[in-house]
């Protein structure tokens, strides 16, 4: 502590001496076209969700954008192929 405690708070800090785990997630962000409301990311990040691989999917409306978090890099042409089965498009 530095003996001010009461101002600046460093009797709260926790300190983690255990070194972070390896962060080993793959991030791909994939501009989607016609996806203009939450019930079409709702689609797009539940179809793309089913890729093998995949942990996370995260859409931006008003970006237009997913982000997906996967185990692996994902081929972007089974995106492509999923995100069309969605009844969207990947903008290249």
């Amino acid at each position: 502590m530095c003996g001010n405690e009461s101002s600046c708070g460093c009797g709260t800090v926790t300190i983690d001496s255990a070194p972070a785990a390896a962060d080993t997630s793959t991030r791909s962000t994939y501009q989607v076209s016609g996806m203009t409301c939450g019930g079409c990311a709702k689609k797009v990040t539940g179809h793309v969700s089913e890729i093998a691989g995949v942990t996370d999917v995260q859409a931006d409306v008003a970006a237009g954008t997913i982000t997906v978090l996967s185990d692996n890099p994902l081929d972007t042409a089974e995106v492509r192929a999923v995100v069309q089965r969605a009844g969207y498009q990947l903008v290249d």
